[in-house]
Order: structure tokens, then C-alpha cells, then sequence
């Protein structure tokens, strides 16, 4: 069987494992949901390998913005790269990152940017997973290279179409 073929039409490998862990109890989560999604990204971004994918609360979402950003307060997603930028060459399982996501807090962001709890919690992810591969937005022209790609991913791998109207990428994270 051959690999599957990308949003952009480059070949990605299919060999990507995202293991979900859910350590809040704000929400249900919909594992399988947000891991073919996470997976979806990351083949699209042509990685392979495996990827943790982790929900917590607002506690453990703001000790680790604080521990690793030296940000106070809570956030709605950080990513961690792991070997997703050098992958290892000792045969060894390549370990592409962390991304960890809060749902509390993007409930409370939903009404006024992704529109939905589902949409916003599909950004997250797919924002998530571009920063461990890379991606950033501290300049203007990242930002738009950026959204772009998220607003790809999500039509893609989300909608499956275009976004509903009430969805607004337009946001600092």
C-alpha cells in the first residue's frame, strides 16, 4: 500500500503513532478523534514517528506555561519538539514531540475565536502539532505562513470543506 498523499501533494509517511492521555476531568475527550487528527497533521507535514498528545487542566496547563515559557497564568496549548527537528540516526523510535492542551481554557476562548468548543479544540491540535514540527509566529510572515497551514489542515482533515463562518483564526497565542 502506498503512502498517503498530503494536503499539498507531497508524499507522507504513514508511520506516526499519537498516544493520547487525558489528565482533566473538565471535559469528555474524544481520544481517537484528536489523535487521527494529530496524526493527519504530522503525515501532512511529512513526519513519522510518535507524538504524545496530552489535556489537562488549568493548573497543569498554567505550572508548565510558567516552568517552561515564564509565563504566569494559564494557556490553551504548548508544544514541546522533541526529535522532530533532528530526528535520531541510530535506529532508535523517533520521538517528535509533546503537545499539551487545555480544554477549560479553550473553552472559555471558543465563543470568540474558533466559534466552537470542537473547532477550537481542532486548532489547538493542529497548532500544536506545527509548532513541534517547526512552525512559529513571532514574526508577521511566520504568522501568516502559519495560519495558512492551520487553515489548510483543518479544511482538510476537520471540515472536510471550507470553515464554518463563525470560525476566526485571527488570535495571539
Amino acid at each position: 500500500m502506498a503512502d498517503p498523499v498530503s494536503p499539498t501533494g507531497v508524499d507522507a509517511p504513514s508511520e506516526v503513532d499519537v498516544v493520547v492521555a487525558d489528565h482533566q476531568t473538565d471535559m469528555a475527550i474524544d481520544a481517537p478523534r484528536w489523535a487521527a487528527l494529530a496524526a493527519h497533521t504530522l503525515r501532512a507535514e511529512g513526519a513519522a514517528g510518535e507524538l504524545t498528545l496530552t489535556f489537562v487542566d488549568v493548573d497543569e496547563i498554567t505550572a508548565l506555561n510558567v516552568e517552561h515559557m515564564g509565563n504566569d497564568g494559564p494557556t490553551d496549548v504548548l508544544s514541546f519538539p522533541l526529535d522532530a527537528l533532528d530526528p535520531p540516526t541510530t535506529g532508535e523510535p523517533v520521538l517528535l514531540g509533546d503537545v499539551v492542551v487545555c480544554p477549560a481554557v479553550a473553552a472559555e476562548a471558543a465563543p470568540t475565536h474558533a466559534g466552537s468548543l470542537d473547532d477550537e479544540l481542532a486548532l489547538l491540535v493542529v497548532h500544536g502539532c506545527l509548532h513541534v514540527m517547526g512552525h512559529d509566529h513571532a514574526e508577521p510572515d511566520e504568522t501568516a505562513v502559519m495560519r495558512a497551514r492551520e487553515l489548510e489542515l483543518l479544511s482538510a482533515h476537520h471540515w472536510h470543506g471550507p470553515p464554518p463562518a463563525g470560525f476566526r483564526q485571527e488570535h495571539e497565542r
